[in-house]
Formats: C-alpha cells, structure tokens, sequence
C-alpha cells in the first residue's frame, strides 16, 4: 500500500516561517483535505509535495522513500497535480494538453504507442472531455479546463494526486461535479487524493478525513465528524458559527452566526 507521509515539515519563503513541523499521512482509497483560513499553510504544503517548495526541515515520503531523491520522471509517474490556476496552451487541443500526461513515461525521441493513446483516451472518457477532443482550450469554460486538468493528470497514471482549490472561481454545479469526479476516481484508482478547500461545506461533505491548519501548524485532525465543530472553527477561524447534522448523511453542515451564545449548543455531531 503506497502512502504519502509527511514528517514534522517546516517551509518558508525568504526566511519567513510559513509551515512549523506539520505531520500527517495520506493513504490509498482516502481524499484528506486540507482546510484553514487563508495564509495558513495549504498552498504551500501542496508545493512542498510537488517539489516546487524547498523544506526547510523535516520529510516527505512517497512509500517509504524520501521524494527528493526521485528524479522528476519518476515523481511525475507517481504524483499528479492540479492547480489551482491551471496554465495550458490556448490553442491546443483538448487531446493534445491531455497526451502530455504521458510525457513521463516516453523515452528520450520516443513518440506516443498505441498503448498511449489509449490511456488518454479513457482519461477523456472518465472526465467527459471526449465529446470536447477537438476543442481548443482557449474556448473552454473553467469548469471544462478543470477537467482538461484533471484529465492530463489521469494520462500520468499516478498513485497520489495533490488538488490546490480546485473548485476555486467556479459555480456551484461545476464545484460538485469536479469533486464528485475526484472522489469516484479516488475509490475506483485507489488513490491518495490530498485536496486543499476553502469551503468548509464541501470539505465535510467529500472529504474522508481533515486536516485544520492554523497559523502554520496543525491544529487538529480526524473524520469531519471530529474536526467540523463550532468550538473548532472560532478557535481557527475567529467566527461564531451553528453545526448541523445533513438531513440525508449526518455529516456536518456549518451556518455562520452572529450570536456567541450558541456556539456550544450545536457544536458537536456524533460519530456513527
């Protein structure tokens, strides 16, 4: 079972602290996300496991080994990632931005086999972008990029994905459909998926378990049950808050109040 762990990882940028000796895991067949108020560490957690963000201490394994001492190729054979601002050529094809996925697993001068190409193929199919092959990128909607992205992602055929606020900037419909995607495919592909949200809603709802940050540091971990609590989201978030039960699944809904005085009395969900 290939796991994605982190150990006591500390990072910052020009010498300023931003990540103190955070640890957590992320196993197969699990989307972990990462929640916490803005500047909290999320981004830079993600660039830290795709290697764009140096450590300043700590580790980070990928199935028991130290990612820094994998070459690019193979760390793009093992983790995908999606962005949160997606750069792809405005005038390539759906089909072309999708085959680069394949790129890690071509030989120097080798060009795509049959194999390939069915690989990218079902990636299409998967994120139903088939219908849209042809489609230049530059006349896609942002929810259809996101799924250009995702795609091209799935071409790498990884173990781990890595997610930046990928519901970012779009509406409603298109924020359910991604996530929906996201997991199927984390419980289809056993995957470790680590998906960093905004949204605390959409965190409870999809997420498996969560990880609060807060000023750099972990805060607390567990199921949404656990962690989406009203004492925790003051304490994180400075905002008073009602946590209900979901009339169809339990889990946690959060609603913002303005009155202090009820933040303890729905606080808490039990976990079933």
């Amino acid at each position: 079972m290939i796991k994605l762990e982190m150990q006591g990882i500390s990072l910052s940028y020009n010498h300023a602290p931003v990540v103190d000796k955070v640890s957590f895991q992320v196993v197969p067949g699990e989307m972990l996300g990462l929640i916490g108020p803005n500047g909290c560490g999320k981004t830079s957690i993600i660039k830290a496991l795709s290697r764009v963000l140096p450590l300043r201490s700590g580790k980070i394994q990928l199935d028991g080994q130290d990612i820094n001492r994998l070459s690019r190729s193979q760390m793009a054979k093992l983790i995908g990632v999606v962005p949160q601002n997606p750069l792809m050529p405005e005038t390539f094809t759906v089909a072309e931005v999708v085959l680069l996925g394949r790129t890690p697993h071509l030989g120097l001068l080798r060009h795509e086999s049959a194999g390939d190409l069915k690989i990218v193929e079902w990636a299409m199919e998967r994120t139903g972008m088939s219908t849209l092959a042809s489609r230049k990128i530059g006349e896609l909607s942002g929810g259809e990029r996101q799924r250009v992205t995702v795609a091209r992602v799935l071409a790498q055929e990884p173990v781990a994905i890595l997610l930046d606020e990928p519901t970012a900037n779009l509406d409603i419909n298109h924020q359910t459909a991604i996530l929906d995607l996201i997991r199927d495919l984390c419980k289809e592909r056993n995957l470790a998926v680590l998906i960093a949200l905004h949204d605390l809603n959409l965190a409870a709802q999809y997420c498996d378990k969560l990880v609060i940050l807060k000023g750099g540091r972990l805060f607390t971990e567990g199921t949404p049950r656990q962690v989406i609590t009203a004492e925790n989201i003051l304490a994180v978030y400075g905002m008073n808050s009602l946590v209900y039960p979901h009339p169809e699944n339990t889990l946690p809904v959060v609603l913002a109040s303005n009155k202090a005085d009820n933040r303890s009395n729905n606080s808490r969900i039990s976990e079933k």
